[in-house]
């Protein structure tokens, strides 16, 4: 905990040297985004110069008690030892709270990918129960869930699907989803009874506030298309859908969701803008110390995660050995069990590295 507080003072001290920059001054965009972030660290920072000022009256204190004087200045001594120390332990609670609250990621809203993988149309038809689960488990939360793009398989099934989430907790939640899932079940098509896999990936991104990725608009090429899917005469006659490319990394989004080309725009935008947010943060994770990584398993996306065992109505997470036989139920939208378990976790293992 007290390397962390160290890191962060460290940051607090540079970004406060920044935000006096000329260089800084005359650029707007970096100078709210700078400011933003101080801000965000200020009370861990703060509370940490008090322990350590309480911590330095500590160390006086005991060097005075170790000398001899008469027992009344002792006694004096030995009861504001007593408060002081009381007083750096409720600090270092506070200072816990602080370091929690740190992670402002908790309070924000998503974006989320299912994408079909290996197994056919059965693939694209686990891809759809999932982003029903998803949908079901939104409503019972209270979150907004809005799709954004959609693409369908001839079985009914689902290629790929994105769609923004939006409410309390919505990331604290859902931050774990992101991986392989994996379902083990007879096809309606399967005519002998044979259990198959199959699997589905899901991508969990935050989405950025503006101050957090600033995207030059001549880095992108804009292309307008017909949507291909449902809509009636309208989306058959107007070029609705776009795609967005960002030309320095390659990355293409698109959306034929909404009838208004400018309401397509906006949300491939909120998705692009996720996306290089999320390679952003992915790159300077690879830079962090091991102290400051709770996160479950190796939280690489190839990674199975999770299995949905239908003939024994098992839902497992491989990361924290846990297992339900509520499969249909967490279909169907109850997944606080599943996501609490997975909460207390990577707490669980926060706290076993801060205690390192």
């Amino acid at each position: 905990m007290f390397t962390r507080l160290e890191k962060l003072e460290a940051r607090y001290q540079e970004l406060e040297e920044l935000l006096i920059s000329p260089e800084v001054l005359s650029n707007q965009e970096q100078c709210g985004r700078l400011a933003k972030e101080l801000s965000g660290i200020r009370e861990p920072v703060y509370l940490f110069r008090e322990h350590k000022r309480l911590t330095k009256e500590l160390e006086d204190l005991e060097i005075v008690l170790g000398e001899n004087h008469d027992k009344e200045f002792l006694d004096l001594a030995k009861r504001e030892l007593e408060e002081l120390v009381k007083k750096r332990n409720e600090l270092e609670e506070k200072i816990k709270e602080a370091l929690k609250e740190e992670d402002k990621d908790l309070g924000r809203d998503i974006i989320v990918e299912i994408r079909q993988g290996t197994g056919g149309d059965e693939a694209g038809l686990f891809a759809a129960d999932l982003y029903r689960m998803y949908s079901m488990y939104a409503a019972k939360k209270g979150w907004a869930f809005e799709p954004i793009s959609v693409s369908t398989n001839e079985a009914g099934g689902v290629k790929e699907v994105t769609f923004s989430v939006k409410g309390k907790d919505a990331y604290k939640r859902l931050k774990f989803e992101s991986g392989v899932h994996r379902v083990q079940r007879v096809p309606e098509t399967e005519a002998q009874g044979r259990i198959h896999t199959s699997t589905a990936s899901i991508v969990v991104l935050v989405e950025p506030e503006e101050v957090d990725l600033i995207i030059d608009s001549k880095d992108l090429r804009i292309d307008t298309y017909r949507s291909s899917g449902p809509g009636g005469q309208h989306m058959q006659k107007t070029d609705s859908a776009v795609r967005i490319t960002h030309i320095p990394t390659g990355v293409v989004v698109a959306c034929q969701d909404e009838r208004s080309q400018l309401k397509n725009k906006t949300k491939a935008m909120k998705v692009l803008r996720a996306k290089l947010f999320d390679a952003k943060r992915e790159a300077e994770s690879k830079k962090m110390s091991q102290e400051r990584k709770s996160q479950i398993g190796t939280g690489d996306r190839s990674e199975k995660i999770r299995t949905y065992n239908f003939p024994d109505h098992r839902v497992t997470d491989h990361r924290i050995n846990f297992t339900t036989h509520k499969l249909e139920a967490i279909l169907e939208g109850d997944m606080d069990e599943l996501s609490e378990a997975l909460i207390k976790a990577a707490e669980d293992k926060a706290k076993s590295i801060e205690g390192k």
